[in-house]
This record gives C-alpha cells, sequence and structure tokens, in this order.
C-alpha cells in the first residue's frame, strides 16, 4: 500500500469517525435530506427472504450508529442482529439508541473490523453494510471476510453511496456531493472529516465494477439497484454453495 493509499486508510479509521459520531446523525439528515433513511428501508426489504422464519442470525458490518441494525431487529421480530464497528465513539452513540427504542436484548454492538471479523465460519443467516464498505482498506478481504461467517445461501447487502454519472439529474447529484456535502459536513461539525468523504465516494469504482469484485470473493450477484439518480447502490448478493 502506498503512502497515499495509507493517508485514505487513516482517514476512513474508527479513530475519525470517533471525532464525528455525536453529530453523525444530524449532518447525515440535513447533508442527504433524509433520502438516506428511504434507502435503508428498501436495504431492509431485501433481507426478508432470509430473516423472516426460524431464528436467524443478522450482521451488520459497519453499523455507526446502528440504524441499520436496529432497523433489521423491528423488521424481522425473529432475528438477532449484531452491529460491529471500529469506531467506539459510533457504537457508543448506537447503544444509546438501542436502549432508548426499548432496550431489546435481540441487538447487540461491538468494537470489531471488516477484514477480521470476529465470528465462527457460517454463523450468519444475512450480512449488511450500510455506507461502509468504501472504508475498508482492502475490500476484497472483507468481501472473504463476510462470505466466511455467512451460511451457504446467506444474503448479503451493501449499499453504498456513489459518484453520479451522467444526465442532467446526475450532473446535479454530482455538484451535491462534490460541494454541498463536505461544505455542510464542515459548517456544522467544525471537522475536516466530510472533505474525505466526498473523496472516497469518487474514489470508489463504478458500480458494475464493485458488483464484479463481490461475485470474484465467493458471492453470486442477485441484484444492483441504483438509488436516487445514481447517488447510491444497492448490492444484493448470496454466498455461493461451496465457496
Amino acid at each position: 500500500m502506498n503512502k497515499a493509499e495509507n493517508q485514505e486508510a487513516r482517514q476512513g479509521s474508527g479513530e475519525m469517525f470517533d471525532q464525528i459520531a455525536e453529530r453523525y446523525d444530524l449532518l447525515n439528515r440535513l447533508m442527504s435530506l433524509g433520502i438516506d433513511r428511504g434507502w435503508r428501508e428498501r436495504t431492509v426489504g431485501k433481507m426478508q427472504e432470509v430473516a423472516s422464519t426460524g431464528s436467524p442470525r443478522l450482521l451488520d458490518v459497519a453499523t455507526g450508529t446502528g440504524d441499520l441494525a436496529l432497523a433489521m431487529a423491528k423488521a424481522y421480530p425473529l432475528a438477532t442482529v449484531v452491529g460491529l464497528d471500529p469506531s467506539k465513539g459510533m457504537l457508543s452513540v448506537a447503544e444509546q439508541k438501542r436502549q432508548k427504542a426499548s432496550g431489546d436484548e435481540r441487538v447487540s454492538f461491538q468494537v470489531g473490523s471488516a477484514e477480521a471479523l470476529p465470528f465462527e465460519d457460517e454463523s450468519f443467516d444475512g450480512v449488511s453494510i450500510s455506507f461502509g464498505i468504501r472504508n475498508v482498506p482492502d475490500r476484497p478481504l472483507g468481501l472473504r471476510e463476510m462470505a466466511r461467517v455467512l451460511r451457504p445461501g446467506g444474503r448479503l447487502l451493501i449499499l453504498e453511496l456513489s459518484e453520479p454519472r451522467g444526465g442532467f439529474f446526475g450532473g446535479m447529484a454530482k455538484l451535491h456531493v462534490h460541494h454541498f456535502v463536505p461544505f455542510v459536513g464542515a459548517l456544522l461539525s467544525g471537522k475536516k472529516e466530510y472533505r474525505y468523504l466526498q473523496k472516497s465516494i469518487a474514489a470508489f469504482p463504478p458500480a458494475e465494477e464493485f458488483a464484479a469484485t463481490i461475485a470474484s470473493q465467493g458471492f453470486d450477484m442477485l441484484e444492483l439497484i441504483p438509488l436516487t439518480f445514481g447517488t447510491a447502490h444497492l448490492y444484493v448478493a448470496e454466498r455461493r454453495a461451496g465457496s
């Protein structure tokens, strides 16, 4: 890994997100104009096939402040959900949300990295990661770890921001990502970390290319869903039998 890549890894680290944990949700709502909630609802719905029967175990990697993990638990009352994140600050906010929501004991949070998941092989029925895969320094390794902890046929959901490409609305969305997002983030938080957000989105591979990467790490791609003029994509896959 070269010097620039090492700098990107530090910028996307758990320590970086510790600095903005307390205001992370407010900033996201303002900068996405609330659209990110709808994206998460779409993601939750795509877990239904593996989460609606039996006693499913779900893992939310890079859970941040726990929005997706808590939404999964609410939507699937038979499920047990584990939220994992490298930032202790973000997990502290997630735990506060869990207790305020009802203290659901089916949800737990713990510190950990996508590149070294602290779980046994084939121990989950579904794995999700929202707005976190671009912060994983070694994405293929992270994907292999997710495949390892999923049972064969288990569901993988990845929700990630994208660089909008083409068209009038795509151009407007690109302007929003490149200028409005880092400006408002820096203004409201007093931090420069939101400059990293814009840079990391621009550096993320095109959706079709990343879908091919997912398929190369032990998954069968089921769906690639563009959201809001391509400002985000939802990747739906399942662990390939025998991988």
